[in-house]
């Protein structure tokens, strides 16, 4: 399906991934192979590839072990009738990772999980994607590659390495800024949004276990672009 004016299906995949906060990890049960599905909390990458953390004791993550192919389920949580919402499969293996911005990133989408994710028997996990299929509607119903779904990074280090300040500062000083994105830019209930992530193609905000994404309306690599496109936008918002 190619995108048309209402309906780009790329961008609601990415949409979809950026914005879950938990979803239904399917993997293979070590030695017999028969399917196995679990909830967990997830969050990404600046990329987009989905984060997990995960203890070994889990079944999951024993099967996970064996045979490192998941299928990742989320859904926009829509009130009303689930399958009349939109809901994107993704499929991939799950790697462990050391990286310390995966657990960063993780952990301002899932702060709670701050607790237990030093204990030894936990680790984060990248699902390093292969495809993904998307239903988003009647006659929405399309397969996607990994490169339909992940952010390119490309000639981005000065603002991937700014994240962490560009969060802090947006936080600090723009609270009500993020609010206004939420609610007005949006269509969000009013709340404590806060920012919670920064990449190429756009914001991630975040109130509770509420997800939110922004999208830029141009692709940003630099600080100093992103801080006058940030700008536009909370013009826009307040107008």
């Amino acid at each position: 399906m190619q995108p048309t004016a209402d309906f780009d299906p790329k961008a609601a995949a990415k949409k979809l991934t950026r914005e879950a906060r938990s979803g239904a990890l399917a993997t293979l049960m070590a030695g017999s192979g028969d399917p196995y599905c679990s909830l967990v909390n997830v969050a990404t990458a600046t990329d987009g590839t989905p984060l997990l953390l995960i203890s070994r004791l889990a079944v999951h993550t024993k099967n996970i072990l064996a045979d490192p192919r998941v299928s990742l389920m989320l859904d926009e949580r829509k009130e009303g009738d689930p399958l009349q919402g939109a809901r994107v499969m993704l499929m991939g293996d799950a790697v462990k990772t050391e990286s310390a911005d995966a657990r960063r990133r993780y952990l301002a989408c899932q702060p709670e999980a701050e607790m237990f994710a030093g204990f030894a028997d936990f680790a984060f996990y990248e699902v390093k994607l292969k495809g993904a299929h998307l239903v988003a509607g009647f006659g929405r119903i399309v397969d996607l590659k990994a490169s339909d779904l992940l952010t390119d990074l490309s000639a981005a280090e000065a603002l991937v390495a700014a994240e962490p300040e560009v969060i802090e500062h947006m936080n600090a000083d723009h609270a009500e800024t993020c609010r206004l994105y939420a609610t007005k830019l949006l269509g969000a209930a009013d709340g404590d949004w806060r920012c919670v992530g920064c990449d190429p193609e756009g914001l991630d905000l975040q109130n509770g276990r509420t997800g939110l994404r922004l999208p830029f309306p141009q692709r940003v690599t630099q600080p100093g672009v992103l801080r006058a496109v940030l700008k536009a936008l909370a013009e826009q918002a307040r107008g």
